[in-house]
């Protein structure tokens, strides 16, 4: 995620972090490169006039150039700009108090509606809420298909009409049937074009006349950069929308097109698509995201993951036995699997401040858990709650049935020991996630 404007953003303020003193000279090279920085990440030039000419007149600051840590405060007020830029905080659904809550997605063919569909559902769904999906995008070929398939894999109900081609009837049709099987939140997939006409615009409004959503969303393609914005500012004047939400911001390296898009249309940017789970769907945290631009990490994201992975009980349940040292193989190949549920090992290491770039670079051999895997589901009940019955002869018909050798076997049970030592000595914190809470308070 914004790999590239990150890696030349971070020289930057490297340069500067750690001076006690520094000249105008120095401010104006460092702005400059800034500014190359964000117009080469395809930043909209408008927004990064107004954001290069923020930077200058505070930097500049009297507090700023006679302070002893000049170089600190500048990272600082980088920093915050960025965060302005990206829309300073959280912003939240608009949820009618009347069900249902309509939300309509709206966006060009190919940015990932139909994908975001099944994503916000299921998001909602885990704060609580039942979701039903509209299939509105009657002209694209396999449309309505790939949106029933997805309900299918969520078990999220899709409302559809196959053969009626009257987008208003069926969206009407589909947020009376919300009603009647108790559904709080109708999620309307609409159709796109290639590109932007008449024929696209005047669907969208009478859709929108006709079923009155509480929050038009626009779906922008990250990787599409400058293009972006003016798509952004057709919706908006046009049908008028509400939200933005980025997709394939995973593999989006400069940035450009959500760095610019909020600044222009003054929308907000709510979600951050983040992969190609129906899981990787993230809120959009500004403050956040500029931390990682430059390189500072994003620990209350860490966090958040972790507690969506853990409930109250397992995470009780855990830390009695990491206290009473009770944690088995069994424990420990859990505590793996809900890991990866938190995402891959490459996306958690880039999310933690001060980690070298050639490590978050390296290539991190994910088939490790189903290795460990192997290697634990070849051991008896018994050897998996008392470890220490494991000779020689045990280990290596566990080093035969997991396709592994001795050696293999070893390594794996002194990093397990390690691991159990660590976690013992680490645990801090008393009730529900306490160590996750104390990290929290921490990082705020």
């Amino acid at each position: 995620m914004f790999d590239s404007l990150s890696d030349k953003l971070q020289n930057v303020m490297k340069k500067i972090k750690g001076q006690t003193k520094i000249t105008k000279k120095e401010l104006n090279i460092m702005i400059r490169e800034e500014k190359l920085a964000l117009l080469e990440a395809d930043v909209n030039y408008k927004v990064v006039k107004e954001f290069i000419a923020n930077i200058k007149e505070k930097s500049l600051g009297e507090s700023v150039m006679k302070s002893l840590t000049p170089g600190q405060q500048i990272v600082k007020i980088v920093r915050d700009e960025l965060t302005i830029l990206l829309g300073s905080g959280e912003s939240k659904l608009n949820i009618s108090p009347n069900p249902p809550t309509i939300i309509m997605l709206v966006g060009l063919q190919g940015s990932g509606k139909t994908t975001l569909c099944g994503k916000l559902s299921n998001y909602l769904r885990k704060q609580g809420k039942k979701p039903l999906m509209v299939a509105c995008d009657v002209y694209r070929p396999a449309a309505i298909k790939q949106l029933e398939t997805l309900g299918k894999s969520l078990n999220i109900d899709v409302y559809s009409e196959i053969d009626n081609k009257n987008v208003v009837e069926i969206a009407i049709n589909g947020v009376k049937k919300a009603s009647s099987k108790l559904c709080d939140v109708v999620i309307v997939d609409t159709a796109g074009r290639l590109q932007i006409d008449e024929t696209l615009m005047g669907e969208l409004v009478d859709l929108k006349k006709a079923i009155r959503p509480h929050e038009i969303m626009l779906v922008v393609d990250s990787m599409t950069g400058q293009e972006a914005v003016n798509v952004a500012e057709r919706f908006n004047e046009v049908v008028g929308i509400d939200s933005i939400t980025m997709s394939k911001l995973d593999s989006d390296s400069r940035g450009g097109a959500a760095l610019s898009v909020k600044s222009i249309t003054k929308k907000p940017i709510k979600f951050a698509s983040i992969g190609e789970k129906l899981s990787d769907l993230e809120p959009f945290y500004p403050d956040r995201i500029a931390s990682r631009i430059l390189g500072m990490g994003d620990v209350l994201s860490i966090i958040d993951k972790a507690e969506e992975a853990y409930d109250e009980e397992q995470a009780l349940d855990l830390e009695k036995k990491i206290r009473k040292n009770d944690f088995t193989l069994d424990d420990y190949l859990d505590q793996m699997k809900k890991i990866r549920k938190m995402g891959s090992f490459k996306s958690i290491l880039a999310m933690l401040p001060g980690v070298p770039k050639e490590l978050k670079d390296a290539e991190i051999d994910e088939k490790q858990i189903d290795r460990i895997n192997a290697i634990v589901t070849s051991m008896t009940k018994e050897e998996r709650r008392n470890p220490k019955i494991l000779n020689a002869s045990r280990r290596i018909r566990i080093a035969k049935g997991s396709g592994n050798k001795v050696q293999d076997i070893n390594r794996f049970m002194e990093q397990f020991e390690q691991m159990r030592k660590m976690m013992k000595s680490m645990m801090s914190g008393k009730g529900k996630f306490g160590a996750l809470k104390n990290a929290r308070n921490m990082f705020k």
